[in-house]
């Protein structure tokens, strides 16, 4: 599938028009319904295959955050044979009680794995507790950066977003014929 095929399928599955608050609290008349791209088995597979191609030298472990990121670092881990990590929001209060659900990611070189960064600010927050637990963390990819910051944020704490899209990419080339 070429990108902007990648493109146009993405945002005829995903892509809503109404009144919507993101997580980052901004309100947004247009929105990028993620689980539409990544309940699709087969276009799971070419979003994970494109992204696959990007992974930066020297990657240990794919670090999936809770929900979004986590089939897409599921599916990139099984095309890549690159061990993945879970990352939940919240560490659960029974069983193991991890933030964490994986292999061991101290002292190993992560590439953090989201679906849509709008502000940066479940990947920062997972990005830095990931850093308490002795994970190197200096990239993240997602499938959609939505230009609100994000990228800049992350830059902040010296990540790099690498987005398979940008909204306005995914725009351009969604209505291309």
């Amino acid at each position: 599938m070429t990108n902007i095929e990648l493109a146009k399928a993405i945002f005829k599955e995903s892509y809503l028009t109404g009144e919507f608050k993101l997580r980052s609290g901004i309100t947004s008349n247009e929105y990028f319904d993620k689980y539409q791209f990544e309940s699709r088995p087969q276009l799971l597979i070419h979003i994970a295959e494109s992204l696959g191609k990007r992974i930066p030298v020297g990657t240990e472990i794919l670090a999936g955050l809770e929900v979004g990121g986590i089939p897409i670092a599921t599916a990139i881990s099984l095309m890549r044979n690159i061990p993945v990590v879970f990352v939940r929001k919240k560490a659960k209060e029974y069983g193991t009680a991890r933030l964490v659900e994986g292999v061991d990611i101290k002292d190993k070189q992560i590439l953090m794995v989201e679906d849509v960064v709008t502000s940066g600010g479940q990947v920062i927050i997972s990005a830095q507790e990931l850093r308490e637990q002795g994970a190197k963390i200096d990239k993240a990819f997602c499938v959609i950066d939505r230009e609100r910051g994000g990228k800049e944020a992350l830059a902040e704490i010296g990540i790099e977003l690498i987005s398979l899209f940008t909204m306005s990419e995914l725009k351009k080339l969604a209505a291309k014929e």
